[in-house]
């Protein structure tokens, strides 16, 4: 049987902000818990949305918080040959095509009419219109995009929090993109390939990402992955407004909180709070949450930034 081993797998294309932070805290501490091994992946592909010095800076503000992990860290922009070796297969074993569709050739077939519930779905209008990605820069004079096939037939997740969903990829988006025009892997398959090459089979992630998993498990299985992975996907952390935390609720990063003297352990004693693992908000240790976590008291639904959780973090008045 394989070691459990688990990943953080931070994006640097913006600042940590606390519903970040409690997704990386419980990842640690299930790791903690269930004596898995930590490893540290920047998911740092190239592409506008990167920004410079972020990728250090999180690692930093992950380890102010008391996070822990293996060295050494795994940077996605000097894994380029992987993903491209794994292209390879997909295309020779006639899963992957190129692709010159543009944003809004997909967009303006997603408003045309449709005959049953797959509408939106890109409608597979490269599958076959291409010999290879230079037949496909010959006709087109674009570079092509790369999609994968799915099928008109579920997959099934099996999720710690969650339960066992199903979800059908050819209704919810059809073929998609795994290597974008500039010839960079896209997310799904550089997570694949990573986490395979790492030996993970423990992920720990938002319930944003719980669709990206049916897509992933259909990488995996075209890929000849067989290992299983065990999956949790948490409830997000949102605003009043019910929608995931963003600029609109205000300065939520944790820079801006730790400029402001927010603590490490009122920090932590927030998120403990929002993870079900203290009664009220108060300052707590790391040692302390690790010692009371308890899977089973985990929130089943989103937890609700407030602003008494803001005052919180500033001036350590405790409350409910």
């Amino acid at each position: 049987m394989s070691d459990p081993i688990t990943r953080l797998a931070p994006s640097p294309t913006g600042a940590l902000h606390l519903g970040n932070a409690r997704t990386f805290l419980l990842n640690h501490l299930l790791a903690r818990r269930h004596g898995w091994r930590m490893l540290m992946r920047v998911e740092d592909l190239p592409g506008p949305r990167i920004k410079p010095h972020a990728a250090a800076d999180m690692l930093e503000e992950l380890a102010w918080l008391g996070l822990q992990w293996e060295q050494p860290v795994i940077y996605q922009s000097a894994r380029r040959a992987a993903y491209d070796e794994a292209l390879a297969k997909l295309a020779r074993d006639g899963w992957a095509y190129p692709c010159t569709c543009s944003r809004k050739d997909v967009e303006s077939a997603a408003l045309a009419p449709h005959a049953d519930d797959a509408a939106g779905a890109y409608p597979g209008a490269c599958r076959g219109r291409y010999a290879d990605a230079a037949d496909a820069r010959r006709q087109s004079g674009q570079d092509p995009a790369w999609r994968v096939r799915v099928e008109d037939a579920p997959v099934r997740v099996n999720d710690h929090v969650a339960g066992t969903v199903e979800f059908n990829l050819a209704r919810l988006g059809g073929d998609f993109v795994i290597v974008r025009r500039e010839g960079l892997a896209a997310y799904q398959l550089a997570v694949v390939v990573d986490d395979e090459a790492a030996g993970v089979n423990r992920i720990v992630r938002g319930d944003d990402l719980l669709d990206s998993a049916a897509r992933q498990e259909h990488l995996r299985r075209l890929l000849g992955m067989t290992d299983p992975i065990e999956y949790w996907h948490l409830p997000l952390v949102v605003g009043p407004d019910g929608r995931r935390l963003a600029k609109r609720h205000g300065d939520t990063r944790l820079a801006w909180f730790r400029q402001h003297h927010a603590t490490r352990e009122r920090v932590l004693g927030l998120l403990g709070f929002w993870s079900g693992l203290l009664p009220r908000r108060r300052p707590a240790e790391m040692a302390e949450l690790a010692d009371v976590f308890d899977e089973a008291r985990l929130p089943q639904t989103q937890v609700v930034y407030t602003r008494p959780d803001h005052d919180f973090l500033l001036t350590g008045r405790e409350g409910n």
